[in-house]
């Protein structure tokens, strides 16, 4: 839910920022009572974030836990976004067959492990710039996937990158 949403608190309609404007970063509330949106009777919990911004949700059950189970979805989201559209096209396979779909997710995770850890030491390397939102200007997996791709497509002229990181892929 954003900010600037409308919320009714009691017979006055405000704003979500101006409803939970006294929460410090880090700070979370629920409100008490369920309040009518999208014509659902749901909870409605904020957390302050460290750059200012409001995270709000709507939920009809377990509000003492939703930030977190935003959280964890979230992390899932992204996951998928990785699987599919942001880096693997995991979807242009085809794939129905659940053996090998199965071999392929464990590949793929593997292939998101390398990529990360390689967009770690890259970043270390030549650290990511950060945006005026206050992000990188691409996630870790984005900067390790780019470099993995450019290696494997040149592999003839970049042997000695792709001996560096395949390091990453030893347990030792």
């Amino acid at each position: 839910m954003r900010e600037n949403h409308n919320l009714r608190q009691g017979n006055r309609i405000l704003k979500v920022s101006v409803v939970f404007q006294d929460l410090k970063p880090g700070e979370h509330r629920v409100l008490r009572d369920k309040r009518q949106l999208w014509g659902q009777w749901v909870y409605i919990v904020a957390l302050r974030l460290e750059d200012q911004s409001l995270l709000v949700v709507a939920t009809q059950k377990a509000p003492q836990s939703a930030i977190t189970d935003y959280a964890k979805r979230w992390s899932i989201e992204t996951l998928f976004g990785i699987f599919k559209t942001r880096g693997f096209c995991l979807e242009s396979t085809h794939l129905i067959d659940s053996d090998r779909l199965s071999k392929l997710l464990a590949l793929l995770s593997l292939a998101l492990c390398w990529a990360f850890l390689v967009g770690e030491w890259l970043h270390q390397l030549k650290p990511l710039t950060i945006k005026k939102h206050g992000r990188r200007a691409k996630s870790l997996f984005r900067y390790g996937f780019d470099y993995l791709r450019n290696i494997m497509l040149n592999l003839e002229q970049k042997m000695p990158q792709f001996l560096d990181v395949l390091q990453f892929l030893s347990c030792t």
